[in-house]
């Protein structure tokens, strides 16, 4: 098979291996995918075989790519062939997105499920031709149960990020959902660790699987420091002005959760003196786009976008970027920071946290593989001494311009040449004054307090996330209220699969 397509984009030969469709290789090639990565090399023959895999690799290996690849090379025709399992809305939207990507030159039709808007509208999608469902447990498996989605016979079955599941309390649903499975299938199983539980559901829902393990320690680039600071809540925008103010920064990318939140941070960074534009996904296309061109011709310092906004944007000289809010999940974390430390430059990742998010971010940490350093935001005496020293510097090794010499005759007829030059500097300063309070974040004494006295909290299990199974009504997060009751009374509440937050279906045409 050629490794040109029709339209003249080169397909990495690394790729052309695998004798993927044509259509599917412009879509490699239009991504930017260079060579495969350990999972992706070593997963795609083998499902591609049409063998069962169990494997296990940490987020940010690329194995969306890896299962997502081989599936949609393989289908032929209309109707669900490929469904995914993913724990949360937000990384179920993340993998249908990713999978758009790598299917639509094919006229691949994805369809996100999960809870929090009509059913009706998420079974018409899918009777209207999706060929791929990515749904969490909880509403695929209130659709099987009441045989609401008829004919439903996917081929190949993903279970993304199996142990997230078994931490939520998903696993007694997903023994369930395979119950409405067909026997013969493929069943793929992803899984950062592997704790006996999925070792005991691999055993159980596989067969004769091909193992696959990648245990590097470290799935994230090598060339970004990873920071995080631990501040109160009403302290996010001065930390994020503050270390913008005390870094070279050259350009940086502002991530945050919502819409209306991106349009807000850049108006607050504006105000304080950068050029800012947000870039999020209610924008119109000429408008998306007239940011992206600003942000890469250097019209614009600092970006700010939602995770989905920022997704194949690709600039080589971004120095920093910061996590406004610790992202939703660990694909995030690795998507986000990798927008910088590219083509070899250095590149800082900045997570602002709360106490309260911090087992949040000891999760991410183990998920993702990676090290993050805790430090402690300068203050404004710190950053006036660092910029002091930076010129000191640049006016020792600046050339001499003819013209300064005007200037310091000029000043000599009214002070002597020590108050000329005081005065001179004192104007290079007030240029770039250090904004916001003296001290911002929570200082080490008092961290270490509050953190003493969240880990002595009792534990209260994992029934926090789903409520209790005979109820299925109650609980808080993934408490149960996204699924009701069985019979079908009201369903509301939670978040995360199926929350009041902006969820629902998405069709991917």
């Amino acid at each position: 098979m050629s490794n040109e397509t029709s339209e003249n984009q080169t397909i990495p030969s690394t790729f052309g291996q695998f004798n993927f469709s044509e259509n599917l290789n412009k879509s490699i090639a239009s991504v930017g995918f260079k060579t495969p990565s350990p999972i992706q090399e070593q997963a795609i023959p083998v499902i591609m075989d049409g063998n069962d895999v169990v494997a296990q690799a940490h987020t940010g290996t690329g194995k969306t790519a890896a299962f997502g690849l081989p599936a949609i090379n393989g289908i032929k025709g209309e109707g669900v062939q490929v469904l995914v399992i993913t724990p949360t809305r937000e990384l179920a939207n993340q993998v249908s997105d990713e999978l758009y990507l790598y299917g639509r030159n094919s006229h691949v039709r994805t369809v996100t499920i999960y809870g929090g808007r009509s059913y009706s509208r998420q079974i018409d999608l899918v009777r209207r031709g999706a060929q791929i469902v990515v749904a969490t447990p909880g509403r695929l498996l209130d659709m099987l149960s009441k045989n609401m989605i008829k004919d439903f016979a996917p081929g190949i079955v993903i279970l993304d990020e199996a142990d997230e599941m078994l931490d939520m309390g998903f696993l007694d649903d997903i023994n369930e959902i395979f119950e409405h499975l067909p026997q013969e299938r493929q069943t793929l199983l992803f899984s950062a660790t592997m704790p006996a539980p999925i070792k005991k559901l691999a055993d159980r829902i596989l067969k004769d699987p091909t193992f696959i393990a990648i245990t590097k320690a470290e799935t994230t680039n090598t060339n970004i420091s990873q920071n995080y600071y631990v501040i109160d809540e009403n302290e996010r925008d001065d930390a994020m002005i503050r270390l913008l103010d005390a870094d070279d920064t050259n350009k940086a990318v502002v991530f945050c959760r919502m819409k209306r939140e991106v349009d807000r941070v850049s108006n607050v960074l504006s105000a304080a003196g950068y050029s800012a534009k947000g870039l999020h996904g209610d924008m119109e296309q000429d408008q998306r786009e007239a940011v992206i061109k600003g942000f890469k011709s250097a019209g614009i310092d600092v970006l700010v976008a939602t995770d989905v906004a920022a997704r194949g944007i690709h600039v080589n000289d971004v120095s920093h970027v910061i996590n406004y809010h610790i992202p939703f999940d660990p694909e995030s974390y690795v998507h986000r920071i990798g927008r910088t430390g590219r083509a070899g430059s250095k590149g800082t990742a900045i997570t602002l946290v709360t106490p309260h998010e911090f087992k949040e971010l000891q999760r991410i940490k183990q998920k993702v593989g990676t090290t993050m350093e805790q430090c402690y935001i300068p203050t404004k005496g710190q950053v006036v001494q660092s910029r002091l020293g930076a010129l000191a510097d640049e006016i020792s090794k600046q050339k001499v311009f003819d013209e300064a010499h005007q200037i310091i005759e000029a000043l000599g007829d009214d002070f002597d040449h020590e108050t000329a030059l005081h005065k001179v500097i004192s104007v290079l300063l007030r240029k770039e004054p250090v904004k916001g309070p003296e001290s911002i974040g929570i200082d080490e004494d008092k961290l270490a307090k509050i953190l003493a006295r969240i880990e002595s909290r009792p534990n209260r299990g994992r029934g926090g996330y789903r409520g209790n199974r005979g109820g299925r009504g109650g609980g808080n997060r993934n408490g149960g209220g996204y699924r009701g009751n069985r019979d079908g009374g009201k369903r509301s509440g939670g978040n995360r699969d199926g929350g009041n937050r902006s969820g629902g279906s998405r069709e991917r045409y």
